[in-house]
C-alpha cells in the first residue's frame, strides 16, 4: 500500500522497515539483506556448526590405535635391541670376573646375566632371587663380594653381583668335576638346579626349565662371543 506524503529526498528508515521515494512512502518491508556465499536463516533458527560424523570419529579412533601399535612396537624393538647385546659398562665387570676366577669366560657369564634377568640390576623373582644374576639370600649371604669395594656387598649392585656369580661358579665347578658330560653345562646346570640336583642326576638333571636354562646360556654366549 502505498500513501501520500511530505516531498523528501531519500532515506532509509531500518527501524521501521519503510522507505521513502521522492515523497512517496512503501510500507512494504524491504528484502534482507544477501550476502554472497551465505544461506538464508531465519532468525531464531538453531545455527548448525561443522562436526564430526560417524566416519570422521572412526577414522580417527583407526589412526590413533595404529598410532599406539607403532609406538608400541617401536618401544618393544628397543628393548628387545638393547638386551640383545652387553651393556657397554657392564664389559669390564664381566672381563674382571672372568680373570679372577678363570671358570667361565666373559662371554658366558654375560649369557648367564642376560638369561637370568635380561641385565636388569633391580630384578626379582617370585622366589626371592635378587639382582642381575639373582641370587636367593642364603647363597648371596655365602658367595656374595664386595666387587667395587664400597664396603657393601650388594646383590642389586652390578659390580658386586657379577664378580658374586663368577665366583659361586667356581664353586660349582668344584662339586660337578667328577661327573660327567659337559662341563660348562655341568656348572650352569648346578647354578639353576642346585648342585645336589646334578650329583643325584650323574649329570644334567632332567628338568625342563635346567635343561632350557642351559641351552639358552650357550645360545648367548656365541652372540656375545664378538663383544667379549
Amino acid at each position: 500500500m502505498r500513501t501520500a506524503g511530505t516531498n523528501r529526498c531519500y532515506r532509509a528508515r531500518t527501524a521501521g522497515r519503510t522507505t521513502q521515494h521522492n515523497g512517496v512512502v512503501d510500507a512494504t518491508p524491504p528484502r534482507p539483506y544477501h550476502r554472497p556465499g551465505r544461506s538464508w536463516r531465519v532468525r531464531g533458527a538453531s545455527r548448525r556448526h561443522p562436526s564430526c560424523g560417524a566416519p570422521q570419529i572412526l577414522v580417527l579412533l583407526v589412526a590413533a590405535t595404529c598410532l599406539s601399535t607403532v609406538l608400541t612396537s617401536c618401544g618393544e624393538s628397543i628393548s628387545s635391541r638393547s638386551a640383545s647385546r652387553v651393556p657397554r659398562d657392564l664389559i669390564p665387570l664381566f672381563q674382571n670376573a672372568a680373570a679372577v676366577y678363570g671358570v667361565l669366560t666373559a662371554a658366558q657369564l654375560a649369557a648367564q646375566a642376560r638369561v637370568e634377568s635380561k641385565f636388569n640390576r633391580d630384578a626379582v623373582s617370585r622366589a626371592g632371587a635378587r639382582g642381575m644374576m639373582q641370587f636367593l639370600p642364603g647363597t648371596w649371604e655365602q658367595f656374595g663380594v664386595d666387587g667395587n669395594a664400597d664396603g657393601a656387598a650388594d646383590p642389586l649392585e652390578p659390580a658386586d653381583a657379577i664378580l658374586s656369580a663368577a665366583r659361586y661358579d667356581a664353586h660349582l665347578a668344584q662339586l660337578v668335576q667328577k661327573l660327567p658330560g659337559d662341563r660348562v653345562s655341568l656348572i650352569l646346570a648346578a647354578y639353576n638346579a642346585g648342585p645336589a640336583a646334578v650329583r643325584d642326576a650323574g649329570g644334567v638333571p632332567d628338568f625342563a626349565e635346567t635343561r632350557a636354562y642351559v641351552a639358552n646360556v650357550h645360545n648367548w654366549t656365541s652372540r656375545f662371543n664378538d663383544q667379549l
